[in-house]
């Protein structure tokens, strides 16, 4: 009883925050950047360093529970950051409970060895592949476990179902269903075999790419098929997803629709190559994988500001990331007003936990005026937040800063 008493209140006061005119607001603004008609830019932050943010009992879990505890952290976290450090965050009117899905895998394991620390880890990865080549690779068998997904949806529903809505919700295509097969190569070679492997044995990476290539299309297919995908999903991994463009109708979620969803496409790995060998082993690939879907959002980490000519063979392109190691006075006059630019402030500087403000100022005041200058459509997205120190503070008042430049 006392679980209960605990997710209710917790329920109550994200419905309210989830119905609230500021919600709504910020749903406009969100859908105003990706219909390239924005109003203002908007800003978002994602990938915090949980285990730093303590600074009273407001994290603190109180359910034992197990089901419940898992509701009770992410309703805690989301709450933190509504009161803290909101930016531009949109909630669902709702409470989503994932869909249980399970993979059979597509032929091997990563193998690595592995330091791990409280916010992230080390990785030294060993090469798969050095007696098989891509004939060891196949599409999973993906599955739906309806009676695990049924009795959490009805317990979750049990607590909190007549103060909102409780609705079950599959996967979303960000990263988890996002087309990365130069990162899953970098796992299974390692970094150093995958880059000198370009060079020597091309015609064995071309196969590498065909092959997951057609898993990954295989198995989109099978979501959409087996009805897995969040239709609604308000985020594509860390960037917004809203938009007027790909209305949703009723019949979409029993009969789910790649083209009213957004696809990802990323080769954070390719930061190292050129234009040149980008387009032949990535994009070639991509302009295939991204054809199903409506949208699409590409790019993560590695710099683009010299590839946009390249990334604009990719159908239904809508979004580019554009990181702090990429030249965003060059990325935005390519870009102009023909996509959304995915500003990656850079989050190191909340590593010493001290909030350097001008420093911030200045950094964001750049992103700002180059996009303003080129008529692009921007969002600022604060992500791989390792650390701020053991000072929190420092994060809130990077928020207060941007929220201040954006609505200039």
């Amino acid at each position: 009883m006392k679980d209960i008493l605990v997710i209710r209140e917790l329920a109550a006061e994200y419905a309210q925050a989830a119905y609230s005119d500021k919600n709504k607001e910020k749903i406009r603004l969100h859908k105003a950047v990706n219909d390239l008609h924005m109003i203002r830019p908007i800003v978002l932050i994602d990938e915090i360093p949980w285990g730093e943010m303590e600074t009273g009992d407001e994290l603190t879990l109180r359910c034992a529970d197990a089901d419940l505890r898992k509701l009770e952290r992410r309703l805690r976290r989301i709450l933190f950051q509504w009161r803290h450090m909101p930016a531009d965050m949109v909630l669902p009117d709702y409470i989503g409970v994932e869909k249980v899905i399970h993979s059979t895998g597509i032929g091997v394991e990563v193998e690595e060895e592995l330091i791990e620390g409280e916010q992230i880890s080390s990785h030294k990865y060993h090469n798969v592949f050095r007696e098989k080549g891509p004939d060891m690779l196949h599409a999973p068998v993906i599955t739906y476990d309806r009676q695990e997904t049924g009795r959490q949806w009805e317990k979750v529903g049990e607590a909190v179902g007549d103060i909102l809505p409780v609705k079950l919700v599959g996967e979303a295509t960000g990263y988890g269903l996002g087309c990365k097969t130069w990162d899953t190569i970098a796992t299974l070679m390692g970094a150093d075999d995958l880059l000198f492997g370009l060079m020597d044995e091309p015609e064995f990476m071309h196969g590498l790419a065909r092959r997951l290539t057609d898993i990954f299309l295989n198995t989109v297919k099978q979501y959409e098929r087996l009805n897995l995908i969040d239709m609604d999903a308000m985020y594509c991994h860390c960037a917004s997803a809203l938009t007027s463009g790909m209305q949703k109708e009723a019949g979409d979620l029993a009969h789910n629709n790649l083209k009213k969803v957004w696809g990802r496409g990323l080769a954070q790995i390719f930061a190292a190559v050129s234009p040149q060998m980008h387009e032949e082993f990535d994009i070639r690939y991509m302009k295939e994988a991204m054809e199903p879907f409506g949208y699409v959002y590409y790019g993560c980490c590695e710099p683009l500001d010299q590839k946009i000519d390249i990334l604009e063979q990719i159908p239904n392109l809508r979004k580019i990331s554009i990181t702090p190691w990429a030249d965003v006075d060059v990325a935005a006059e390519r870009i102009g007003s023909r996509y959304v630019l995915s500003g990656k402030p850079n989050p190191s500087r909340l590593s010493l936990g001290r909030p350097d403000t001008e420093e911030v100022r200045r950094e964001l005041s750049h992103i700002l005026a180059a996009c303003r200058r080129n008529r692009c459509s921007v969002e600022l997205v604060l992500k791989d937040i390792s650390t701020v120190n053991g000072n929190p503070q420092c994060l809130f008042e990077w928020e207060k800063t941007a929220m201040e430049l954006v609505a200039q």
